[in-house]
C-alpha cells in the first residue's frame, strides 16, 4: 500500500511539472505575440481590449507548440471561437483524409490495381 502511495505521489508531481512547464511556455510565447500583433482576431477581426484580453488566444500556424520563433512567424492571435473553430476544421480534415475524402470534399481517387482487360485478346479469339 505504502509503495502504491509512493507512486501516486510521484506521478502527480510528474503532472504538476508538466503542468506548470507548459503554462510558463504559454505565458512566454503569449506575452510576446500579444506584444507583436494589434489585439485583434485573425479571423473575425474582433478587437479586444484589457478587460477581454483573456479572450485572445495564439494560435500556432503549424499546430506544433514547441515551434516558437522570436519573430513570431508561427503565431496568429484568434479569439476562443475562431480558435477553437480552427482545431475543429483540422480534426475534420484529418479524419476525412482517413476516411479517403479529400478536406475539400472531393472523393479521393483509388489507385487502380486491377487488369479488366488483360484477357480480352483470348476472349474475342474463343468466339
Amino acid at each position: 500500500m505504502a509503495h502504491e502511495n509512493s507512486k501516486s505521489a510521484h506521478t502527480d508531481r510528474l503532472i504538476a511539472d508538466a503542468v506548470r512547464n507548459r503554462q510558463s511556455r504559454e505565458d512566454g510565447y503569449r506575452e510576446r505575440a500579444l506584444k507583436i500583433y494589434p489585439w485583434i482576431c485573425g479571423r473575425c477581426s474582433r478587437e479586444f481590449s484589457h478587460q477581454n484580453l483573456r479572450e485572445l488566444t495564439v494560435h500556432h500556424r503549424d499546430h506544433n507548440h514547441d515551434n516558437n520563433p522570436g519573430d513570431g512567424s508561427n503565431w496568429e492571435l484568434l479569439c476562443l471561437y475562431c480558435h477553437d473553430n480552427e482545431h475543429s476544421r483540422q480534426l475534420d480534415a484529418d479524419a476525412a483524409r482517413q476516411a479517403g475524402i479529400d478536406p475539400s470534399g472531393a472523393k479521393t481517387r483509388a489507385v487502380a490495381t486491377g487488369q479488366p482487360f488483360a484477357n480480352l485478346k483470348d476472349l474475342l479469339k474463343r468466339n
